[in-house]
């Protein structure tokens, strides 16, 4: 392919010519070439950026590395989201060491702040159940100035603690921020309150509140309403109902701040006989949002809790009443609502959250949202009809199908082998100059061989290709055996490939 040069070459020319790029190969001769063209060019960070993440996001990770160490060889300042970014891909391609080694590397390179590529390391690590690795390489890189801010690296640790039930570590975690010169903000008592009272360890709970009123509500925030429904929804179904009716009380006073004339409307009475827990516990949800100053923080934090724990009627009557106070539900509000319908097999009624309740509420759906309920109609399997909202999006404001949505309905499609549906979004996609990655290119190119659509199959074959994308070994074999039914000539035709593959 040949490029015309400018008579004078500044690295965002070089960025955007490499953006446009169909294949990686080709993006990386352009970055080689242009120093090589114009001796007095030198690439920049955001160049080395745009590199690597062509590379890296199109499965290129031995000439991802090269590039990062030419970029350490050429001392340009480059900003910490470019490692991120490496270590994600990275991580992806199953090569978690490779992330940590280049981490360890970062003083050699021309960056002096790591905070958001230590938080994505130590997120990588997690998710790996890597959990000793994630906390001795806290330890080693926690005290240095160039990881800025600590408290997200100390709620990852808390959070997976918790997850794997050892909320008395992460409360060790808690109760040491203050020597990592940090304060535990409302993330960090959600974490904890929640790990500590699904252990069952309600007392070191109630002081974890009491440490709150303090700490962090001291004018009375309506978002502390979640972390406050934690502890008292398990002393409820502890059977210690008195107790919870107690804190419930001091929670109003001291941490809600509410007025004396909202704590005396309160009819509580019924809560005290202790028979139907669920009832009590609905109560104690209302005086949390009504004891209060009614504001839409308090709403929206007492709705997406209940939603992340599917309890969508109430939740549902929480935005009710939000709406009869005269506050709009935010799309926040709308995406928990969506995700809760979802995994609780009701899509359909996910889809009238965005057809009717949004459109009555005049709220305009984005993109996040959309691809929560599309992923939901896929996992039910409804592609076919999950389809229909690629025509659908365009219609709402500033609302344009991105990758990932392309993405989900492509899969989706595959796996209920509608695989020339597949291929109509596939073609789609490749005109709003995106792609899908390996692994669902070999899906579909397998598929239509099944189909014995084998033009189809070398077609997409060769835009794959053409992308600079390698298909897998199996997938020659499947386009081999479509085309010869003999096993015997197959295995030849398998064979000769093969070689012609190594060459």
């Amino acid at each position: 392919m040949s490029v015309k040069w400018p008579r004078f070459l500044i690295p965002t020319q070089v960025s955007q010519m490499i953006r446009t790029q169909k294949n990686p190969l080709t993006a990386l001769k352009i970055f080689n070439e242009a120093k090589s063209k114009f001796p007095n060019y030198h690439h920049n960070g955001p160049v080395y950026a745009t590199m690597i993440n062509v590379l890296g996001s199109s499965g290129r990770i031995s000439e991802m590395r090269e590039v990062i160490d030419q970029m350490k060889e050429d001392s340009c300042q480059c900003k910490d989201s470019v490692f991120s970014s490496a270590m994600k891909m990275y991580a992806r391609a199953g090569l978690v060491d490779e992330a940590v080694t280049l981490f360890k590397t970062l003083p050699q390179f021309n960056c002096v702040n790591w905070t958001g590529s230590f938080n994505t390391l130590l997120r990588i690590l997690v998710k790996e159940s890597k959990l000793k690795l994630a906390c001795r390489l806290f330890l080693e890189n926690s005290s240095g100035w160039e990881v800025q801010s600590r408290i997200g690296s100390l709620n990852l640790l808390m959070d997976a603690l918790c997850q794997i039930h050892h909320s008395d570590l992460a409360l060790h975690v808690f109760q040491e921020m203050r020597y990592q010169c940090c304060n535990p903000d409302r993330e960090s008592y959600r974490i904890l309150m929640r790990g500590l009272c699904n252990d069952g360890r309600l007392h070191e709970a109630t002081h974890l509140l009491y440490s709150m009123f303090w700490r962090i509500s001291q004018k009375g925030s309506g978002e502390d309403i979640a972390v406050y429904r934690t502890l008292l929804d398990a002393l409820c179904d502890n059977g210690q109902v008195e107790e919870a009716l107690e804190i419930l009380g001091k929670v109003l006073k001291k941490g809600l701040r509410a007025p004396n004339r909202c704590r005396g409307r309160l009819d509580l009475s019924y809560c005290r006989n202790g028979e139907d827990i669920e009832r009590t516990k609905g109560l104690i949800n209302e005086a949390l949002v009504r004891g209060a100053i009614p504001s839409i923080a308090s709403y929206s934090a007492m709705a997406d809790d209940l939603y992340s724990e599917c309890k969508i009627a109430e939740a549902d009557q929480v935005l009710d009443e939000m709406r009869e106070r005269g506050f709009k539900p935010t799309l926040l509000i709308y995406e928990a609502k969506t995700a809760a319908l979802c995994r609780c097999s009701k899509v359909e009624e996910a889809v009238k959250v965005i057809e009717e309740e949004m459109v009555k509420d005049g709220c305009v759906p984005t993109v996040r949202l959309y691809n929560i309920v599309l992923k939901g109609l896929c996992h039910e399997g409804k592609s076919a009809f999950a389809v229909g909202y690629l025509e659908k999006m365009p219609k709402q404001v500033g609302c344009v199908a991105d990758k990932e949505t392309y993405s989900i309905l492509m899969d989706g499609l595959c796996c209920e082998g509608r695989f020339v549906e597949a291929s109509g979004v596939l073609e789609k996609m490749i005109i709003r100059s995106s792609s899908p990655g390996v692994e669902t290119y070999n899906t579909l190119i397998r598929g239509l061989c099944l189909m014995g659509r084998q033009y189809d199959a070398v077609i997409w074959l060769e835009e794959m290709v053409s992308q600079g994308k390698l298909p897998a070994v199996s997938l020659w074999d499947s386009l081999v055996a479509s085309v010869c039914p003999n096993m015997t000539e197959a295995g030849v035709c398998s064979e000769t490939l093969e070689k012609l593959c190594s060459c």
